[in-house]
Parts: C-alpha cells; structure tokens; sequence
C-alpha cells in the first residue's frame, strides 16, 4: 500500500532537516527516538536548540513532546511578530535637499516593500533606458535615479490607482499552501531573493495579486505548474471600488486600496464581493500582521474589531475640549472613582509554575 502525498511530504521534510540536525539525526537511527518525537523535534529545532531538544526528546513521551513543541512554536510566532513589529517601526524614508539643490533620500523598507520598489525601477529603468546607444551612457546609479523620477511621475498621472500590475515587473512570493490556510503549518513564506516573510505577510500580499500554483513530487521537485489567475478579476475589481469608494477601516477613507478577502480564498473564502472589503495597505497589514478583525454583519454591514476584541466603531467627529484637558480628565477619572497610580497596570501574576510553560521558559532562547 503506497504512502498517502501528506505523508509522504511530511517525511521529505523530515529528512531534510535531519541534514542539518545531525543529533537527532544519530538519536533516531540508535533508536533512542522514535519517528514521532524526531517528526514533531524537526519543527522548530535549529542547530543552535538541538541539543536541548534532544534532551526533550529523550525525558519525556511522544505526548510531553508534542506540547512542548506546540508551546515552543507558540513562543517563535510570538518572538517573530515582535521582529517584524519592529523592523516595521523601523521603516523610513528620509528626502531633504543638499546644498547645491539636490535632492536626497535614505530610508529603509520593509523586504515586500523594498521588492515592490525594486521591480518598479527596473520597469522604470528599461522603459528609458533600453536600447540605448549614446556615447556616455548612464551608470546604474544615474538609471536608477532616472527611473524613481518615471515612478513618481506615472503614480500621480494616473493618481496612484493600483489598477492591475504588469506581467514582468511583480512581488513574487513562494508560500507553501498549508501556511497560506493555517499560519501555523510548517512550509515555507519567502520573497523570490529568498528574504523571509511571516504566513500573514504572505496572506496579505496573497489577497489581491495573481497566484501560480505549483504541485511538487514526493522528492520535493515541480511537477506541474497551474496557469496563472488574478485572485481578483477586474470586473470584479471595478465593482469593489465603486461600492466600497475607499479604505474602509473606521476613520480612514483613503480612495485607493487593495482587495481583502474577509475569509481567505486559502480557507475556502469565496472571491464575491460579498467576500470582498477595500483597505488601504497600512489598514490591509493592520489587519492580517497587526490582529485586528474584520467581518461582515447579516445585514451587510463591516464590523471591525480591536486585537483585544473590543468594537472598533466609526470615528466621531472629534469633540471640542472645553478647558484645560488634564483637568477634565482628572475630574472624569474623579467622577467614575478611578485611582490610577504606578502599579495600575501590574500583572499580578506570583510566579505559578506550569510545566509545560516552565521547560520552555527554561529551554527557549527566546522566551525570556
């Protein structure tokens, strides 16, 4: 009886990062591991952690393994988005003007940013530039300044419409479909330089772009390769920007977007418009990386929802402040018999000790 293709899959990963896991590696072919042990080790063991691991592996049962690595994997996706938090606080772009008139911009992008921006230029930079013949051509340098002008220019013709990307010039990301479905499955989330990005990141970018699918054997190479669908078709496209007009997130409104699918079409979420909301790319990320929720009422109707869970409500008008603001607020903390001090917000956690979570406070690198 042949091995079902999950199956089979799943041991081709095995197997591959026992290349890299040479104790588990020697553990499993002593014996002193069983398969189940090694499969679930092999999740989130590195070089670095394998030798704790090991001795994971080696105490307790295939059970106290599995919840070890089920609470060692919830540490990683804690640690990662607390990454990509800050590497996203860390985006920047300065633009100032040098002495003699230049302009001068230094920043720093986020990878899918950066990729976005990079395969623009080059659209840019060989729209100008190809074929040309002059006797002093341009260094790379001065095409690529050239080409961030052609950018800027074609952005506000067309004022800034995302419309439909070209055909050459896209952001290609290679996500194992079990991640785009459930985040927490292994496979890999990367951009086609290899560059790591988080399951949500390629959920996001996954939401409105075009999708290749790709089928692989059980030695892991390409067999078959799916032509090439726009998630959202332009019909459908145009009739999301008339209805929606804009972002829809409370509060923002800005008239350019992308297409989110309320229910991923990875899970099974239709591409209908009543599947459909248009939010601009900082209220898209805050939605999939950041932990809000976004959902569609019976009554037609988008309710939002803070990471916490609590109702995000459209924005009110701001209200006029009548007086010094510390004082009425002071005077409503008063009113409501609220004491705030130094040790308000304190958890008042004393330090009970939960197995599973105390070895993994003790064996994580991270979770400190």
């Amino acid at each position: 009886m042949g091995l079902d293709p999950g199956a089979a899959r799943e041991r081709v990963r095995v197997a591959r990062a026992l290349e890299t896991l040479p104790r588990l590696a020697q553990a499993l072919a002593r014996g002193e591991l069983s398969y189940a042990k090694v499969r679930a080790l092999t999740r989130v063991a590195t070089p670095e952690t394998e030798e704790r691991l090991l001795a994971v592996g080696r105490a307790g049962t295939a059970d106290h393994v599995e919840r070890i690595v089920r609470g060692w994997r919830r540490v990683d996706r804690i640690a990662e988005a607390r990454a990509e938090a800050r590497r996203h606080q860390s985006r920047a772009l300065h633009v100032y003007q040098d002495e003699d008139g230049m302009v001068v911009l230094r920043g720093r992008l986020a990878p899918e940013v950066g990729a976005v921006l990079v395969q623009a230029l080059a659209a840019a930079r060989e729209a100008l530039h190809q074929g040309d013949v002059s006797a002093e051509p341009p260094t790379m340098a001065q095409q690529q300044a050239d080409a961030l002008a052609l950018v800027a220019e074609t952005a506000l013709q067309h004022g800034i419409d995302p419309g439909a990307p070209g055909e050459r010039y896209q952001v290609v990301v290679h996500v194992d479909a079990p991640v785009l479905a459930d985040p927490d499955q292994p496979g890999q989330s990367v951009l086609a330089d290899g560059t790591h990005v988080s399951a949500e990141t390629s959920r996001r970018l996954a939401c409105d772009a075009s999708r290749v699918v790709m089928r692989h054997g059980r030695d892991g190479r390409v067999v078959e390769v799916a032509a090439r669908t726009r998630t959202i078709p332009p019909a459908l496209r145009r009739a999301l920007h008339h209805r929606d007009h804009g972002c829809r997130f409370p509060g923002c409104g800005r008239r350019f977007g992308q297409g989110h699918h309320l229910r991923h079409w990875a899970q099974g979420g239709p591409t209908t418009l009543s599947n459909l909301a248009l939010l601009c790319p900082r209220h898209h990320r805050a939605v999939h990386e950041e932990g809000y929720q976004l959902d569609r009422q019976p009554d037609g109707e988008l309710r939002f929802r803070r990471p916490d869970g609590r109702p995000l409500p459209e924005v009110p008008p701001p209200l006029e402040v009548l007086g010094d603001p510390v004082k009425i607020l002071r005077a409503q903390h008063d009113a409501e018999g609220l004491v705030l001090h130094a040790r308000t917000a304190a958890p008042v956690w004393v330090g009970e000790r939960l197995d599973a979570g105390w070895a993994i406070g003790v064996l994580h690198p991270l979770a400190r």
